[in-house]
């Protein structure tokens, strides 16, 4: 591997520095393009190539086109209330948020509905009865706001 010679130490950090800069601005605009600009300018804005958003800041990833999450509501008479995961399953670890990284998604499953129920009805005994929900993105790429509620079942 051949050494580059910078002619001085202030050439090359200035070099360096001004691709920083102009890397985090194509990142920033391309990561901004599809949920904001384009909706705010009614316009279709360009694609910058081989940069991986809209799926944000996390690169190096393989995202998918769709996601599923799940939701849980309490039903009091006929009053639905979404329950925020981090109530149902309180988290104490700064920095780590397995909310974020959708842990909700394994209640969702058939086999662990009976003891889902009982911890909901322990936890949350104001409520008459739970809805567990499928949260559905079915694209972002074409339709970044579109958001379908399928049940997954009743408690």
């Amino acid at each position: 591997m051949t050494k580059i010679h910078w002619p001085s130490a202030k050439i090359r950090n200035a070099c360096i520095t001004l691709f920083v800069i102009a890397w985090t601005l194509v990142f920033h605009y391309e990561s901004t393009r599809v949920f904001y600009l384009n909706p705010l300018f009614k316009r279709e804005f360009p694609k910058v190539k081989l940069l991986f958003p809209p799926a944000g800041w996390i690169m190096f990833y393989n995202v998918g086109e769709s996601e599923v999450r799940a939701e849980v509501y309490g039903v009091k008479g006929e009053h639905w209330e979404f329950i925020d995961p981090h109530r149902i399953f309180q988290n104490r670890w700064i920095g780590y948020d397995n909310i974020r990284r959708n842990v909700l998604i394994t209640v969702t499953d058939k086999r662990v509905s009976d003891e889902f129920c009982k911890y909901l009805k322990r936890k949350f005994p104001g409520y008459d009865r739970f809805e567990v929900m499928y949260l559905i993105y079915p694209s972002y790429g074409r339709y970044p706001a579109k958001k379908l509620l399928r049940p997954a079942y009743v408690c």
